[in-house]
């Protein structure tokens, strides 16, 4: 009696987190538009008030444009360009020419690195061909062993509906789609970018703040209005502090070779490899500054630097059916036969 009521309760809640998804996924183009009028209106409220008291205005002004740009462009890339997702055609490498494409190194861009191929099955969800690696699958009870599918690497997205490759999250609320290998690098730039941007909206600005109170006798000459100014540099504090807890947690797991979805199951890997005595290594950790490399695509076998101070488009190192793994590693060290964590199949 006791397991039909936990299981009803356990329906329900799957139930309104569905729910949940479908509300969510129906108001992400306003939460987008909401985010582009807030993010137009701080960047009105500092070029109008606070940069033009800034020293050196023929420094500081090329600079301040040039993270505003970042900022916008980043955003405009992450909410714009596909994740890259499962049952895609296997892309070549692109050869782009266009003004918004950064430019290639003469020996070319890598396609993969000492990769290793995955193998391909279909997604129980939504039917699409992935990229996948077999594992065997040992039940609680210990009586019987079935052979399972488990993920590389890509996952089966709920609200999209279609597993994505190199899966990091769905974000409805900032984006209106999934972090997939093709925009992450955008997704993280821009929230580097915004937090840039937001600390020096709050270092340079908080003197127009007491101005704008009245505190100093200083007249406001601007044609923002002072309560408007203050609400945005509020804003910028709040958005200054949340945004830079999230952007370092996203470089800490990008230095790790792990994307959000990999970081918990690697979490759970430790524990269960550490209880038995074991070590688990993770195969896709290059060490910090290969991971780094790889992520953003730059360096001597990528794209040049200064691709991570313009914004430009710029290609992923691989196309999602090939990874770059340690050196001798084919999996997870630690992680036994049918303990690889997998999509929930619980619909």
């Amino acid at each position: 009696m006791s397991r039909c009521c936990t299981r009803q309760v356990f329906r329900c809640f799957k139930w309104l987190e569905r729910l949940g998804d479908r509300i969510t996924g129906a108001a992400g183009p306003v939460f987008v538009a909401l985010a582009v009028i807030l993010l137009s209106v701080g960047t009105v409220c500092f070029f109008e008030v606070v940069q033009p008291a800034l020293p050196w205005p023929w420094l500081t002004t090329p600079v301040c444009a040039l993270i505003a740009l970042n900022l916008f462009v980043h955003y405009f890339y992450v909410c714009t360009v596909p994740p890259g997702f499962a049952d895609d055609d296997e892309p070549r490498p692109a050869s782009e020419t266009g003004w918004m494409w950064a430019k290639k190194r003469s020996a070319g861009v890598r396609w993969s690195v000492k990769g290793e191929p995955a193998t391909v099955s279909k997604c129980k969800r939504c039917g699409q061909l992935r990229p996948e690696v077999r594992l065997f699958h040992l039940s609680a009870c210990s009586r019987s062993r079935v052979l399972r599918l488990g993920c590389e690497r890509s996952h089966h997205c709920r609200i999209c509906k279609r597993c994505v490759l190199k899966y990091d999250h769905h974000c409805p609320v900032r984006i209106n789609q999934c972090v997939g290998i093709h925009n992450e690098r955008h997704f993280v730039l821009f929230l580097l970018y915004l937090v840039v941007a937001t600390a020096c909206y709050v270092g340079f600005g908080w003197r127009f703040v007491l101005v704008g109170l009245g505190i100093f006798d200083d007249p406001w000459p601007y044609f923002m209005p002072p309560m408007s100014f203050m609400l945005s540099y509020i804003l910028a504090v709040v958005l200054c502090m949340a945004v830079s807890a999230m952007a370092g947690w996203h470089l800490y797991m990008v230095a790790h070779g792990e994307t959000s979805v990999e970081s918990q199951d690697n979490e759970q890997y430790r524990r269960v490899a550490r209880d038995r005595g074991e070590s688990f290594v993770n195969c896709y950790d290059l060490g910090y500054a290969r991971n780094l490399q790889l992520f953003f695509n730059v360096g001597p076998e990528g794209y040049s630097y200064y691709t991570l101070f313009l914004p430009l488009r710029v290609e992923p190192y691989t196309h999602g059916r090939w990874w770059a793994r340690r050196a001798g590693f084919e999996q997870h060290l630690g992680v036994r036969p049918g303990e690889e964590l997998t999509d929930d199949d619980e619909e």
